[in-house]
C-alpha cells in the first residue's frame, strides 16, 4: 500500500463519520453553546473593525456623513450574513 492509497482510506474514513454525525439529529449541550459562541463572535468582529475603520475615517475626513455609523451598519450586515452562512453550513442545510 502507498501513501497516496492510505490517504484516500483516511479521508474516506473521516468523511463517513462526519456523514453519519450529521444524520444524528441529536446535539448535545456542548454543540448548541459552541454555535453560540460562533454565532456572537462572527457578529462582533466585523461590527468592531467597522467602528474601528469608521472612527479612523471620521478622524481623517469629517464632513457630514457619520462614518461611525456607517461603518456600525455595514459592520453588523456583515456579521449577521457570517453568522448565517455558518449556522448554516454546521447544520448540514446544502440547499
Amino acid at each position: 500500500m502507498n501513501a497516496r492509497e492510505d490517504f484516500g482510506r483516511q479521508v474516506g474514513r473521516k468523511a463517513e463519520r462526519r456523514r453519519r454525525a450529521r444524520r444524528e439529529e441529536r446535539r448535545d449541550v456542548w454543540f448548541w453553546l459552541g454555535m453560540f459562541g460562533l454565532v456572537g463572535w462572527s457578529v462582533s468582529i466585523p461590527m468592531l473593525a467597522g467602528i474601528a475603520l469608521g472612527v479612523w475615517l471620521d478622524g481623517r475626513l469629517g464632513g457630514e456623513i457619520s462614518w461611525t455609523l456607517t461603518g456600525l451598519f455595514v459592520g453588523v450586515a456583515l456579521g449577521c450574513w457570517n453568522a448565517w452562512y455558518w449556522v448554516k453550513r454546521e447544520s448540514g442545510d446544502d440547499h
